[in-house]
Order: structure tokens, then C-alpha cells, then sequence
């Protein structure tokens, strides 16, 4: 894809999509869902991990309502359905790991964009923002599902009522997000997490992913049985019979990702 909104490398296993609608705070078109959908699906193909992050001072302002159509004519239940869900869907059912690098602010949609990644790292200065009760919306692209989860009813609760700027380091404290970065160190950091994943074994990634993910859903027993049958298909990689080797031999592990 010729891409108009983002930018997309692939190196050393790692594949970076990068929001590149600096001008607009990265604020998301249906062009850009379309390509951010198509660029984390590819991604998922080539690489061992995926990182998002955006250009400039934002992550992602969250939908841009300016685009195509005035911000009272927009059709929300079918732009939630036809351009959301599948980019949403893209980054949860991505078969490896994915990583947001949240460089700055990250408000409404934009929020929950960054929320939908595996790993979530920001730097101090970012915050995240659930918007959306200003204008008189409900929180969307996932965020009714997300926040409950990570955050706890009462925090998740507060942060779509009161749609109060929730800084990094408090995301990182109410275990919303895996860590906040001092910005000095933040693209050192995001960087060499993503390194750690492109070096790892892949599948047992894609399991772990899976496992922690159906837990929502399951009972115990349910998932003691997924437990045991995810693991018994990882017992059978090239990458179990490598980390023990390694283990035995006091070495590190040369994971090949199967």
C-alpha cells in the first residue's frame, strides 16, 4: 500500500507504524483507520513485533471531525462498525506482540487506539484522555471494554464521566499501562522492549496473547484446559527444545520465532 497518513518500516523483526498526520495531532481520518488496519494485518505477517507510535508532539487526538463530513453529520454507529472495529480487530488479533509507544497526547479515540495494543509505554509527558462526555458521547473504539479491565470499575468509571487528563505516570500507577518513561529515555526504551520481543519466541507470544485474552471469558476449569492445551503445543516448538538446551548449557536462548 502507498500509505497517505503513516509511515511503515520493518527492521530486525520489528515493524513500526508511525501516525504521520502531525499537523492534525495524528487525529484519525478513514483513510488512516484503513491504513492502520492493512499496515498492523502485513505487519503481523513479516514481523515479531509491531510498534505504534505517532509523529510529533501527539500519539493521537482521537477522530479528526473534520473529515469528509461535519462533526454533527457523522454517522457514529456505522463509522464505529465499518472503519473502527476492523482496525481495532487488526491490532487485537495480530499474531505477534504489539507494542504502543505513546510519545504524546492521546485523547478519545486515540486513547483507546494506544489501549488496544498488548503493551502499552508512554512517555512522562504523554496523558490519555477519555474525551468523549465533553461533546456528549460514550467512550468508543473499545474503551468500555479496555478500562474496566485495566483500570478497575471505580477508576474506569471516573475517567468517562469526569473526562479528565490522566497522566502517564498515573496510567502507569493505576496499572492502565505498562510503564511511564522519563522522556529522555523514551525512545531508548520503547526501542529496546520492542528488540527484547523481536528476539523471543514467537509463538509462545501468540499463546500467552491468546490465553490472557479468552481468560475474560472463561471459567477456571475452562481455562486450566486452555492452559494445558496451549502449552502442550508449545512444548512442541523448536523454540521449547532451544530454551531448555540454553538453560542447561547456561547460555542464551537463539529463539527462531516457531
Amino acid at each position: 500500500m502507498d500509505y497517505q497518513t503513516l509511515t511503515f518500516t520493518h527492521e530486525n523483526g520489528v515493524a513500526t507504524v508511525t501516525l504521520n498526520r502531525p499537523d492534525k495531532m495524528n487525529a484519525l481520518t478513514t483513510q488512516m483507520r484503513a491504513e492502520i488496519a492493512y499496515a498492523v494485518t502485513e505487519a503481523g505477517k513479516q514481523a515479531r513485533v509491531v510498534v505504534i507510535t505517532g509523529a510529533g508532539r501527539a500519539f493521537c487526538s482521537g477522530q479528526d471531525l473534520g473529515d469528509r463530513v461535519g462533526a454533527s453529520n457523522i454517522d457514529l454507529e456505522r463509522t464505529l462498525r465499518d472503519e473502527y472495529a476492523p482496525m481495532l480487530r487488526a491490532i487485537s488479533d495480530c499474531p505477534v506482540p504489539t507494542i504502543s509507544a505513546v510519545n504524546g497526547a492521546a485523547a478519545g479515540a486515540g486513547a483507546n487506539l494506544a489501549l488496544a495494543a498488548d503493551v502499552v509505554i508512554a512517555s512522562e509527558s504523554a496523558y490519555f484522555l477519555q474525551a468523549f462526555a465533553r461533546i456528549g458521547l460514550i467512550p468508543d473504539a473499545g474503551g468500555t471494554w479496555v478500562l474496566p479491565r485495566t483500570m478497575g470499575m471505580a477508576k474506569a468509571m471516573g475517567a468517562a464521566l469526569f473526562a479528565d487528563k490522566i497522566t502517564a505516570r498515573q496510567a502507569d500507577d493505576w496499572g492502565m499501562i505498562w510503564e511511564a518513561v522519563a522522556d529522555a529515555d523514551f525512545d531508548e526504551t520503547w526501542k529496546a522492549r520492542a528488540a527484547h520481543l523481536a528476539e523471543g519466541p514467537t509463538a509462545a507470544y501468540s499463546a500467552i496473547k491468546t490465553v490472557i485474552r479468552r481468560s475474560w471469558d472463561n471459567g477456571f476449569e475452562d481455562q486450566l484446559a486452555l492452559e494445558a492445551r496451549m502449552q502442550g503445543n508449545c512444548g512442541k516448538s523448536r523454540d521449547f527444545k532451544e530454551g531448555v538446551l540454553a538453560f542447561t548449557e547456561k547460555r542464551a536462548a537463539k529463539f527462531e520465532g516457531r
